[in-house]
């Protein structure tokens, strides 16, 4: 069994309705989070929210995506260009900002009449594909289908006005009444429709409100004007809909999506400590029984095999571990491009660093304060104590001894030190690169080696021990 977890569902295209078109509206400032960065591009699972926006349409199989930038305009497109992948995205900057009804009417020349639009907002991260699966079913390409939930305090939201099963009318809170405001469905900022109908409707908003901006909600009045159904989805969870204003809500929202996250995980096997411990901000795939201690972070794409386990405080980063492994507390692996290979029955940590490059063979050990970086080491190759091992080749059944360290780099360019098999350093060594250790040759501690060894020889290169008889240490001035 594995398990890709990235808090994004898969679902099938929808070759039986019209072709999909987003509206992403990225156009806001977010003044109340505090941050030059604009507010679409604060990260949540170490990814813009607009780039988890981005993720959950990818899995509808949408024709394409327009982005209504404004503030930041250039900086957001920027980001958000290398997340599109096979997404076709355009953008349209809305300048001024004059709402949300403003910011899809910028868009509206660039969608398709044949298509129905689905009009999503960039700082709500957590709506599931499902949902807006479902919401588009509920448009089928001739309704007006809105995302509503239930909230026992739904202040500042717009309240969702019923005949019946069909929705009459969206009031925003400024403009709602004591009764109105009394409702406790609201619109969840989420939309679908038929293009051609938008298109309509958003030609005949006008600003005539306590706000004076053009509210999207308003198409709803207009479309029961033109005898469209309008339709309500109901979600059950507020997090769907929820938007981030503050870090505050932002916080809340990560701990949100990595619970989901760590739910999956469980749902599938893997063996969590506290479920509320735990960071992946990336794809983590996991195979039968995983276990993952408290205050764990994975980053990028970390796949770990069979019976691996993970200790307490590690982070994790683009790499792969193989069966049976123990990674123990406060270990390191980041492989960002090259990537970390770790093979079956390693032991890694406490304490260890690998760096991009490092590849681990089979029962391979990297103990305390032992840095692994471009490096490849052969099947039951140990590195138990403070130890370098960078740009190098080790053996089958080497030993490192606890102090040693490759001298790959001269100042300008690096090289490469090779330690065949059998071979064992011992504490406090210096091997300076480039340079070879020949199979079965022992280093004697502290030695620094400047050149090739010769296999099967005990190789010994530090200076002679003097004993000076009579030798007083300095000692302190006095002080006037």
């Amino acid at each position: 069994m594995s398990l890709n977890v990235s808090g994004v569902q898969s679902l099938p295209s929808l070759a039986k309705l019209p072709s999909v078109d987003v509206v992403m509206m990225a156009a806001g400032k977010g003044t109340r989070m505090k941050s030059s960065l604009p507010k679409v591009l604060q990260k949540l699972a170490h990814l813009p929210l607009a780039g988890h926006v981005l993720e959950t349409v990818r899995t509808l199989g949408v024709r394409e995506v327009v982005v209504v930038t404004g503030h930041e305009a250039a900086q957001v497109e920027a980001a958000l260009m290398p997340l599109a992948g096979d997404l076709a995205l355009q953008f349209v900057r809305q300048e001024p900002q004059l709402g949300t009804g403003h910011a899809v009417q910028t868009a509206a020349p660039q969608l398709n009449d044949d298509a129905m639009v689905l009009v999503l907002s960039g700082d709500v991260p957590l709506t599931r594909a499902a949902t807006l699966q479902a919401l588009l079913d509920l448009s089928a390409g001739q309704h007006l289908a809105l995302l509503t939930v239930q909230l026992p305090e739904p202040t500042g939201y717009g309240r969702i006005v019923r005949d019946g099963e069909s929705v009459c009318e969206i009031v925003e809170h400024k403009d709602a009444n004591a009764s109105q405001r009394a409702i406790q469905e609201i619109y969840g900022g989420i939309l679908a429709a038929p293009a051609a109908r938008l298109k309509q409707w958003l030609s005949r908003l006008t600003n005539q409100n306590a706000q004076g901006e053009y509210y999207l909600t308003d198409v709803v009045k207009f479309a029961v004007a033109d005898g469209v159904k309008v339709l309500a989805h109901q979600c059950d969870d507020p997090l769907e809909v929820a938007g981030v204003n503050s870090p505050v809500q932002l916080a809340e929202l990560e701990r949100a999506y990595q619970y989901r996250v760590a739910l999956q995980l469980m749902e599938r096997g893997v063996r969590l400590k506290d479920p509320a411990r735990l960071d992946v901000r990336g794809r983590l795939d996991c195979a039968t029984d995983v276990e993952i201690d408290v205050n764990c972070v994975f980053e990028g794409h970390v796949q770990l095999s069979e019976g691996v386990r993970i200790g307490p405080n590690c982070v994790l980063a683009n790499c792969s571990i193989g069966p049976g492994t123990v990674i123990q507390a406060f270990t390191h692996i980041d492989g960002d491009m090259l990537g970390v290979r770790v093979g079956a029955g390693a032991r890694i940590g406490p304490f260890a660093r690998l760096r991009p490059g490092a590849e681990l063979g089979e029962d391979v050990h990297i103990g305390n304060f032992v840095e692994v970086k471009n490096a490849r080491l052969a099947k039951g190759a140990k590195a138990n104590h403070l130890a370098y091992l960078g740009d190098a080749i080790v053996g089958e059944r080497v030993n490192f001894g606890a102090g040693s360290i490759t001298a790959n780099y001269d100042g300008a360019n690096k090289h490469q030190t090779v330690i065949e098999a059998d071979v064992h350093v011992g504490s406090n060594c210096v091997l300076v690169a480039p340079v070879r250790l020949g199979a079965g040759s022992t280093i004697g501690g502290g030695s620094t080696i400047t050149k090739d060894t010769v296999a099967g020889t005990l190789n010994v290169a530090r200076g002679k021990q003097v004993s000076v008889a009579n030798w007083k240490r300095p000692v302190k001035k006095a002080k006037n």
